[in-house]
């Protein structure tokens, strides 16, 4: 955690630089509401981390110390091939996240902004509580949990670069990294980039198992779900797949369909649920989710969402020295704060 807390000043100095070429180009890559709102589903989603990474690191740990089949030693070559079968889980973590329900409704979190910029890099779920089951084969293999920890933040640190469009092709690099190129494809609800391109650091994986997509220059990205979210709201961001499953689990009258509905595959629904229809999508008909905003609510917002953040980074910078209690009161503190921003 601290590689990324430490990360997040090089974060924001970056948005900042691509803020102003975006002012300076005249693209219009960034709307405040839904930059603000990306950023404010990063505290949330830190918040969240502080609970909801003390079992899996548990549980890693347990593997780690009775199952692992070997003691590796604490050398550089061993750090490199954990960093590639990091990313190499991470791949079937990320795939899986858009092929089965109750995956898919923690992991659409990142893809609701239907914008694209740095900022959308830090829009992460809350609400992730099964991708650590895919990275217990590390432990197995004898990779030990501190340097678990360190290769899961670099690989995430990477990905922060990947979410810009200012940034054309890469040529060589285009074929063995997820490049801004490679990961446009993927964050597009177009037809023929709809699930392609879930590589975190490699894309050699993609090409490996049938996934890759290259970006078209005749086909430009359309950014966010074919659900949209409709909303500012960091608390219905994360819920609100959960609630079209669950109204539909309470709908079905077949308890087999009431179990098997949140592992099926995305969009699969029982045949009597209100919301097994899948409607129409026409990408030429797709429109942005706006509000409209003065210029003082927009500085407000932009002052608020800045107090958030200091807030949080000095909690998470300090956190060691607050009891459960204080952690899980400043927790609900600054959470309501983005509940209120949103």
């Amino acid at each position: 955690m601290e590689i990324i807390l430490f990360s997040v000043p090089f974060f924001f100095l970056l948005i900042a630089i691509e803020i102003c070429v975006d002012l300076y180009r005249g693209t219009g890559y960034y709307r405040l509401n839904d930059a603000l709102s990306s950023l404010n589903l990063g505290v949330v989603s830190r918040m969240a981390e502080v609970a909801k990474s003390v079992v899996p690191f548990v549980l890693y740990g347990v593997t780690f110390q009775h199952f692992a089949l070997v003691e590796l030693p604490d050398t550089f070559l061993v750090a490199i091939v954990g960093f590639v079968l990091y990313d190499f889980f991470y791949y079937w973590n990320h795939r899986l996240g858009h092929e089965i329900n109750v995956l898919w409704a923690a992991h659409v979190v990142h893809h609701s902004s239907e914008e694209y910029n740095l900022t959308t890099a830090l829009r992460q779920t809350s609400t992730g509580l099964l991708s650590w089951i895919f990275y217990i084969p590390l432990a197995v293999l004898g990779i030990e949990p501190v340097l678990l920890i360190s290769i899961a933040a670099l690989n995430l640190v990477y990905q922060f670069w990947v979410h810009t469009r200012h940034i054309d092709k890469l040529g060589w690099a285009d074929g063995i990294f997820v490049t801004p190129s490679n990961h446009r494809v993927h964050h597009a609800q177009n037809d023929i980039y709809l699930d392609r391109n879930y590589g975190g650091i490699f894309i050699i994986w993609d090409r490996l198992f049938g996934t890759f997509q290259e970006e078209l220059r005749d086909e430009q990205p359309v950014y966010g779900v074919r659900k949209p979210l409709h909303s500012f709201s960091p608390v219905w961001a994360n819920l609100q797949v959960y609630a079209l499953l669950l109204e539909d689990c309470l709908t079905t009258k077949s308890w087999k369909d009431k179990i098997i509905l949140w592992f099926k595959p995305t969009g699969w629904r029982p045949q009597d649920c209100r919301n097994s229809a899948v409607e129409a999508f026409n990408i030429k008909n797709f429109q942005k989710f706006e509000t409209e905003l003065t210029l003082l609510e927009k500085a407000y917002a932009v002052f608020q969402y800045t107090m958030l953040t200091v807030v949080a980074l000095l909690f998470l910078l300090n956190i060691e020295s607050f009891s459960t209690a204080q952690q899980l009161l400043v927790a609900a503190f600054t959470v309501t704060i983005a509940v209120s921003l949103g």
